[in-house]
């Protein structure tokens, strides 16, 4: 009997392309005014990037994440689709 094993990349992946094809989506909406809800974000992170100079390498570290409302309804999209997959 074959069993249907997903794997957790897969999920990862459709969780990531949710995102951002949601974010690009709500740019676009943004520009339409019965549709600017979609666009609203709220963005969290490192304002200013942490530098690591240890003299012969030097290290810089940031990130910063906008989620905004059509970036969360295409990461439920991507796990619903991945679930009837």
């Amino acid at each position: 009997m074959a069993t249907k094993e997903k794997n957790i990349w897969i999920l990862l992946l459709f969780i990531f392309s949710g995102l951002v094809i949601g974010g690009l989506l709500g740019e676009l909406a943004s520009k339409i005014d019965w549709l600017w809800w979609l666009s609203y974000s709220q963005s969290f992170g490192l304002e200013s990037p942490v530098i690591v100079d240890i003299g012969v390498l030097k290290v810089t570290f940031a990130l910063m994440f906008k989620i905004s409302v059509s970036s969360i309804i295409g990461m439920v999209l991507a796990i619903f689709i991945y679930r009837k997959v």
